[in-house]
């Protein structure tokens, strides 16, 4: 881990993460318009509030995918708590950036441009092991930490009717590598190292050890 110096959700507070840390209350503002990241922070008992960041996500050339991702989520962060701050919001707030991409043999997989694209990075996957890849950065206004979460996973080789059957159903489209675990591509997936929320789009417990350096 590095470390470097709508209306329903305004009304959200961080007491389920004050409870958890025994300590004072704190305002957890979420990155991301993602409603994947949106659902594991609740379900794992977290109150946020939603900030979506508008950055570009393209790559640099010849840019890590490590260094890639690690780079949005902490533009994410730092460019959502520059408005906060302009919006003069509560000192005590930790903005939440995170970005996740898949990677095979170090190339980069984003999110698919078309359906010509989303079959194309699954003919790329299929039969082959990849890694799932998400920076997480952590900004207050006087702390900031920078990590990242690596899962390898495993696909069976897949065929060009399941992958067009696949594409109509309309899941691969907002997916890194265009597919979605926790949906019906899980049944081409037989077995992951690492953490499981990292592939859906957010590691869980290693936000919260993060989110614990606070203190």
């Amino acid at each position: 881990m590095e470390m470097e110096g709508n209306r329903e959700q305004r009304d959200c507070a961080t007491s389920s993460l004050e409870r958890s840390l025994g300590h004072n209350p704190i305002m957890l503002i979420l990155a991301s318009a993602s409603p994947r990241r949106r659902e594991l922070l609740t379900q794992a008992g977290f109150e946020f509030q939603v900030h979506p960041a508008h950055i570009p996500e393209d790559p640099l050339p010849n840019e890590d995918p490590i260094a890639y991702v690690t780079r949005l989520a902490r533009q994410k962060a730092e460019a959502v708590y520059e408005t906060l701050v302009n919006q003069n919001f509560d000192s005590a707030t930790i903005v939440l950036g995170a970005d996740t991409t898949v990677t095979l043999d170090d190339h980069i997989l984003g999110k698919p441009e078309s359906p010509q694209d989303a079959a194309r990075m699954l003919r790329l996957l299929s039969g082959r092991t990849h890694r799932v890849i998400t920076g997480i950065a952590l900004k207050s206004d006087s702390q900031t930490h920078v990590a990242h979460e690596v899962t390898t996973v495993q696909f069976l080789p897949v065929s060009e009717q399941q992958i067009a059957d696949y594409i109509a159903t309309g899941e691969p489209n907002d997916k890194a590598g265009a597919y979605a675990i926790q949906g019906s591509a899980a049944r081409w997936i037989p077995r992951i190292e690492g953490c499981y929320f990292n592939v859906v789009g957010l590691p869980i417990s290693l936000v919260s050890r993060m989110l614990a350096l606070f203190y």
